[in-house]
């Protein structure tokens, strides 16, 4: 008896040697991927489980149920959602390492400087890897949607290139984009200039953005803020197109008219004083910082010259001329109304 004992627990001692020896070499063999590896998706509320069954069922992961209890064994079930690529070499091992650390394929999406609210939504919507929470919503909707402290999106949310896992929502990436457009914000205005013509950082944001759709060469950002801050220093009406087109919205056919510069729009700095009353689009890390210290000089005036650069003036007559010379040569019916003294 005591010999048929010891026969079993060398046999038992040999088998467990043998499947420990099976488990290692399984562990640390290549899965079944194709050359070129395989995208896999795991979405918000699936498991390990998931994961390993589908893996299970197409050929490429032998004994999915041996790697979830090794899952449990070393703790390693704590799994993230996204899209994986699993490249060849892969282990079951390195897949368990993989996706506990959440290494996912990353999108990316671009905001542009210089595009409204509606712009970014709509490149955020034309990705298939975002979900799209806000789609078929209106602005208070949106507003609400978004949890911000702003009565208008517009302006708030930083042009930049965003990198993302597929399932982000536009929700997630929109909230990321203004908590960065606050941080700069609030950079810019504590490090602002004297004598400005704003009291608060939200309207510097306006200018800034005012500064970047009217700026086509980088270098001028300064000084076209210069002449917006002296003209509202003393009072002048801002007379800038970008506004214009803003306030008529779907109205706009890719040319202004003295009709158009006329029109009564809260956005239209023609017919009125001051700021308009929300930002006219995102704008970027240097108009942030050109709103808030414009350049030196005495120019109040300036005309775009076609090849994206401007003249600027210090004297209606002059600028006047400039218009006539750069403008008004081109089409006769752009801004045919020459800008007025205020």
């Amino acid at each position: 008896m005591k010999r048929l004992l010891g026969k079993l627990i060398i046999l038992g001692v040999l088998l467990a040697g043998g499947l420990a020896a099976y488990g290692y070499h399984w562990l640390n063999s290549p899965l079944a991927l194709p050359e070129d590896g395989l995208r896999q998706e795991l979405t918000r509320g699936e498991t390990l489980s998931h994961l390993t069954s589908e893996l299970g069922a197409q050929g490429i992961l032998r004994h999915p149920r041996a790697l979830r209890l090794y899952a449990r064994l070393t703790e390693q079930t704590g799994v993230h959602a996204g899209e994986y690529h699993l490249r060849p070499g892969l282990t079951p091992r390195t897949l368990l390492e993989q996706l506990n650390a959440g290494e996912v394929v990353l999108h990316q999406v671009t905001l542009i400087e210089g595009w409204t609210f509606a712009q970014a939504l709509a490149a955020l919507h034309s990705e298939e890897t975002i979900v799209a929470e806000l789609k078929g919503l209106n602005r208070e909707q949106q507003v609400a949607r978004l949890g911000l402290d702003v009565a208008h999106p517009e302006g708030w949310f930083f042009p930049d290139t965003y990198r993302f896992a597929r399932g982000t929502s536009d929700v997630e990436l929109l909230r990321r984009a203004h908590r960065i457009m606050r941080e700069e914000l609030e950079r810019v205005w504590s490090q602002r200039a004297d004598g400005l013509p704003y009291e608060t950082p939200y309207e510097a944001l306006i200018m800034a953005s005012l500064i970047e759709r009217e700026t086509g060469a980088p270098w001028e950002r300064e000084e076209i803020a210069g002449v917006f801050v002296r003209r509202l220093n003393r009072g002048m009406r801002l007379q800038t197109d970008p506004t214009v087109i803003y306030g008529m919205g779907d109205r706009y056919e890719g040319r202004l008219t003295r009709r158009d510069l006329r029109a009564p729009t809260p956005y239209n700095t023609y017919t009125n004083s001051g700021l308009p009353p929300t930002p006219i689009a995102l704008p970027g890390r240097e108009a942030l910082a050109a709103s808030v210290n414009p350049a030196p000089g005495t120019a109040l005036y300036f005309v775009a010259k076609g090849d994206g650069t401007h003249v600027f003036s210090d004297t209606l007559e002059a600028h006047n001329k400039a218009v006539r010379e750069y403008q008004l040569q081109r089409r006769e019916d752009y801004r045919s109304s020459l800008q007025t003294a205020p």
